[in-house]
């Protein structure tokens, strides 16, 4: 380019290079397109809706042990008030 302006030339424009300007523009146009996949959030509301629905079944899961425990003492105790009153 220095050689150029001490001629008196112009600079070569770009379309004298068309493969190297087509190589870099698609270059640039697929890391474009590649980082607006990793800034795409459609699938992550799906993941916590999953995530939230586990937690809950795993904390019921946790809590029914108990529950039936003391459901089953309720239904025992019942049987035996019935049991006195009709013999």
């Amino acid at each position: 380019m220095a050689d150029n302006v001490l001629n008196n030339q112009r600079p070569p424009n770009r379309t004298q290079y068309p493969k190297e300007t087509k190589t870099m523009k698609t270059a640039l146009l697929k890391m474009y397109v590649n980082l607006q996949m990793f800034k795409d959030e459609h699938g992550q509301d799906l993941i916590e809706y999953a995530l939230v629905v586990a937690l809950i079944a795993f904390a019921a899961t946790a809590g029914m042990n108990s529950v039936a425990t003391k459901i089953n003492t309720a239904f025992i105790n019942i049987g035996n008030k019935l049991a006195t009153y009709t013999t």
